[in-house]
């Protein structure tokens, strides 16, 4: 049962914390005004790939907490929430596709650090940080190409 608890916590943090800070800081007209690379998706496209990518974060993070809350690959998994959470804010409202660049990259280096960590020890939660992985190296081109693009 406290396992359950703890995925539910930690699915609620992540997910919830995700809708929290997207909808508090929607992409609006600054957003829709930018030059975007041809490989920009369609605006529709992010709510349901963020929505499915916190709910593995938080089953990772509730499987990493109850094998360690003190160990290295929580603490990783900690930075990559803070980072995550930074990221929309820098882009979105602060309008600084430069600023969100240098959250994204370590946040990209924090995600590849937990699948690293947690490889050998649970194999599941590694895993399910893959595709958050990859959506985040492409969040990464796609960040690099608007900025360069709009600079």
């Amino acid at each position: 049962m406290r396992n359950l608890r703890l995925l539910i916590l930690f699915v609620a943090l992540s997910l919830g914390g995700g809708i929290l800070i997207g909808l508090s800081n929607a992409p609006g007209p600054w957003y829709e005004s930018l030059a975007k690379p041809p490989f920009n998706p369609p605006n529709w496209v992010f709510g349901p790939v963020w929505s499915v990518l916190y709910v593995m974060i938080g089953i990772a993070g509730a499987r990493t907490f109850a094998r360690g809350a003190r160990s290295a690959a929580m603490i990783v998994w900690f930075v990559q929430m803070a980072l995550n959470f930074a990221w929309t804010p820098a882009f979105f409202t602060a309008q600084r596709p430069d600023l969100a660049l240098v959250v994204i990259v370590p946040l990209l280096l924090s995600i590849l650090a937990f699948i690293a960590l947690t490889f050998r020890r649970d194999r599941l939660s590694s895993l399910l940080f893959v595709p958050y992985a990859a959506w985040v190296g492409f969040a990464t081109a796609l960040n690099f190409e608007i900025w360069r693009l709009n600079a």
